[in-house]
């Protein structure tokens, strides 16, 4: 049974399209692009994530094994960007499909004004036929403003375009219940609300040509999963993977999907990086903020303004142990917060609208 889809991301990692000795795995890229040109030809719109530009450029130069500076790997994905989204076009070429690179950083993120803009740009490539080919601007991000990996930048670009679900290809079968090395593990094939405890037997290493590591992915895809989109996470070096996905005919795992929250909330969500003050609660207005009821953050459970910020900031609320909350757009300034702080019969400094909760 296809799973009916009109709107996919899909996130592709290095490890998959790279070979065992560095160098861009072009028979596998080529793949990939026939997958995608087989559900876009279904009426699927599709937007790639894709990583490679620094292994793409490892393939050009001539380097040591280990890419350690921020300049050595801003280089390389200077060079090997072009080799990368050449390769995609060409191969998208054959299929009569053009595609757009679209480079980002997180200060794209950064404020609702060029969170939009950037939403119809792609909106726009999405109406003509083209397919964006989206990936980190690692030339000009430095460490403290990059991405934790293409991951994140995938759960960023899904929620903008409020697509139906986020497809992220690795080079393992899914979230298995043990070390995937050992024959005893099998895949998690389906996984429900926030399971915390998952972080005990997934592998912490990242992937030798990307950031990423299965702990983020597991991370961004239960936080996309809240906002009320499906993610997959499948094995990308399997043949006919993406298609035999849509046709709910492989073994993967699954994140379901909570209720859809609104275009502003999904933008909040992934909104910490830009947040400004911080405010704290008693236990009491933190039991009724992630109660799951549509109740909004008022002062007389504010028990401190740590920092100052100005009306229609984005503001991080944390609980007495300093553990964060939820993120939300503050109604008026730290200021007159800092007046009403444990009064009654306040104006909300969050309304239930403009509020996020992480737990």
């Amino acid at each position: 049974m296809k799973l009916g889809y009109k709107k996919i991301v899909v996130k592709v990692g290095s490890n998959v399209i790279t070979q065992a000795n560095g160098l861009p795995d072009e028979e596998r890229i080529k793949h990939l692009v026939n997958q995608l040109a087989e559900i876009k030809k279904q009426g699927v719109e599709v937007i790639l994530v894709s990583s490679g530009a620094v292994a793409s450029g490892k393939s050009l130069m001539q380097m040591s094994d280990k890419v350690e500076t921020v300049m050595a790997r801003q280089m390389l994905a200077a060079v090997g960007q072009v080799k990368l989204i050449n390769t995609y076009a060409g191969f998208f070429d054959k299929h009569q499909i053009m595609c757009a690179q679209v480079l980002v950083t997180k200060e794209d993120f950064r404020d609702r004004i060029h969170y939009l803009n950037m939403k119809n740009c792609m909106q726009t490539l999405l109406h003509n036929h083209i397919i964006p080919v989206i990936n980190e601007n690692d030339v000009v991000s430095v460490t403290e403003l990059m991405f934790t990996d293409n991951d994140e930048l995938a759960g960023l670009i899904t929620t903008m375009l409020n697509a139906d679900a986020l497809i992220i290809l690795s080079n393992v079968n899914g979230i298995y219940n043990g070390d995937p090395k050992h024959e005893n593990s099998e895949v998690i094939q389906e996984i429900t609300g926030s399971v915390s405890n998952l972080s005990s037997f997934i592998s912490t290493g990242k992937s030798e040509f990307g950031r990423g590591g299965m702990i983020t992915k597991t991370n961004m895809a239960q936080k996309v999963a809240k906002l009320g989109i499906t993610v997959h996470i499948a094995n990308g070096t399997t043949d006919n993977v993406l298609t035999d996905l849509l046709d709910n005919q492989v073994i993967h795992t699954r994140f379901v999907p909570e209720k859809s929250k609104s275009n502003k909330k999904k933008w909040i969500a992934h909104s910490e990086n830009a947040a400004t003050g911080i405010v704290k609660l008693n236990d009491g207005a933190k039991a009724v903020l992630t109660s799951g009821k549509a109740t909004s953050l008022l002062p007389i459970g504010i028990i401190e303004i740590q920092t100052d910020f100005l009306k229609g900031d984005i503001i991080r609320i944390i609980d007495e142990e300093n553990q964060l909350i939820g993120l939300g757009i503050a109604e008026y300034g730290s200021d007159k917060a800092k007046e009403r702080l444990g009064q009654k019969k306040q104006k909300p400094l969050v309304h239930y609208d403009y509020f996020y909760s992480v737990i």
